[in-house]
């Protein structure tokens, strides 16, 4: 029988082979921290180790802030602050101030990801690493502060799923609304602890945004992990940025074509509609025409799930193809943008002029909205939507309500005041 995507990677890591639930130590190739966290993971360590020990490997650590950035509170200054002083004492350079933006994004675009690496975060989501074949995953503080003292870790090798999703999307339906269609089917606890391989056309020919999209929330259905190896324009993207090391670990780390899974899922998308996911829950999800009309007081594109250039982008056309209006008065639409290098984009394509001109907030890369620990948190019983991952009541302000959506759905319906169908303006 051969062997799934994650059963190679684990024993690339581990160095030996592996079985479906074994629980192996495996070399960790990142451990990495948020400005959420990270001060914690530090202080463990030096309240553990002492004072003066030293890390595994300074050169395989990194921090990155991105919840607060810039700070609003004192606290969460204090945080990065201990996580810079620490950076500086142990010799660890890959310290992503609060001038980059999300943390898995920034990493992909420094080069730093590579099919099959380890990666520990304390991001529940830094399992969307697996839209480029890495085997990315949140954690505790104390699980990267005990990966500082000798680089391992150890994890139980899960069980696979397969998911083939075939068509191709009209237009006005994106990756998103397939991934919502697939958190309502398999609920929050369907993919629980599994590794689950993406396949089919839909997959082939959808770009790192998509990939990034579809891999984002797996955490909310529960999986381990989710794999996209990279193809295509991706692989091109990702050669040029981490070297030719990639295209020898897609060919070292692919799933053997006899692989086993414990469950197989179809799909075609060419005749989905887009989808929303109603307060308040990820998984409680419904076709837009079920839920059209319904009052918004505000909307927010963005977060590691849909801040990339072509999210926004989509947004964008569909702003365009409305004639740019000017949005109703009272109303809040914010865009966050996932790393500086997308916001250099979306500033040189003219886009972040057009929103503003129409009443859209632009801000600096950050996790935004996600949280209430940004500005544009919503007073109690306010209804929102959200490109983010989670929209459990008060996510984003106590009291608060808020819907999922894909930035053209978001956009469409910050046109209007009200959840609207982005088809009506892409034709």
């Amino acid at each position: 029988m051969g062997k799934t995507a994650i059963m190679k990677m684990m024993e690339r890591a581990c160095g030996h082979e592996v079985k479906v639930g074994d629980r192996v130590w495996c070399n960790i190739d990142w451990a990495t921290a948020r400005d959420f966290g990270g001060a914690n993971v530090v202080l463990q360590f030096v309240e553990e180790m002492g004072e003066d020990a030293k890390v595994w490997d300074p050169d395989k650590i990194a921090y990155t802030f991105d919840l607060q950035a810039p700070t609003r509170s004192e606290k969460v200054a204090k945080n990065q602050q201990i996580i810079r002083d620490f950076a500086k004492k142990q010799g660890i350079k890959r310290v992503f101030d609060i001038n980059n933006g999300i943390g898995q994004h920034v990493m992909l675009e420094a080069g730093m990801i590579k099919p099959g690496d380890v990666v520990l975060g304390t991001d529940s989501h830094m399992n969307l690493l697996g839209s480029v074949g890495a085997f990315a995953t949140g954690v505790g503080n104390s699980d990267v502060a005990v990966a500082y003292i000798n680089g391992i870790n150890w994890f139980r090798v899960p069980e696979t799923m397969k998911i083939v999703v075939d068509g191709k999307f009209k237009p006005g339906v994106y990756m998103r609304d397939f991934l919502l269609k697939l958190i309502g089917d398999l609920g929050a606890s369907g993919m629980y602890f599994k590794a689950v391989e993406f396949y089919g056309e839909a997959i082939d020919n959808a770009d790192l945004a998509d990939r990034i999209c579809l891999c984002s929330m797996a955490t909310e259905m529960s999986a381990k992990i989710p794999i996209i190896m990279p193809s295509g324009k991706v692989l091109d993207w990702l050669v040029e940025r981490a070297g030719d090391v990639v295209k020898e670990r897609v060919a070292q780390l692919t799933a053997d074509p006899d692989a086993e899974y414990c469950q197989v899922l179809h799909y075609d998308v060419s005749d989905l509609e887009p989808m929303v996911a109603c307060p308040d829950s990820p998984d409680n999800v419904k076709p837009i025409s079920e839920v059209e009309g319904e009052h918004l007081d505000q909307i927010h594109i963005g977060s590691c799930s849909n801040g990339r250039f072509e999210d926004i982008e989509a947004a964008w056309k569909v702003l365009k193809a409305a004639g740019f209006p000017k949005l109703p008065v009272g109303f809040r639409a914010i865009i966050t943008p996932a790393t500086t290098e997308t916001q250099l984009k979306l500033t040189e394509a003219g886009y972040i002029a057009d929103f503003l001109k129409c009443g859209v907030v632009c801000t600096n890369p950050t996790c935004a909205l996600c949280t209430a620990e940004h500005y544009g948190t919503m007073p109690a019983g306010a209804v929102g939507m959200s490109t983010t991952n989670r929209n459990f009541i008060g996510k984003v302000g106590k009291g608060s309500h808020t819907y999922l959506a894909s930035p053209a759905v978001a956009m469409a319906s910050a046109i209007n005041g009200c959840i609207t169908d982005p088809r009506k303006y892409l034709k």
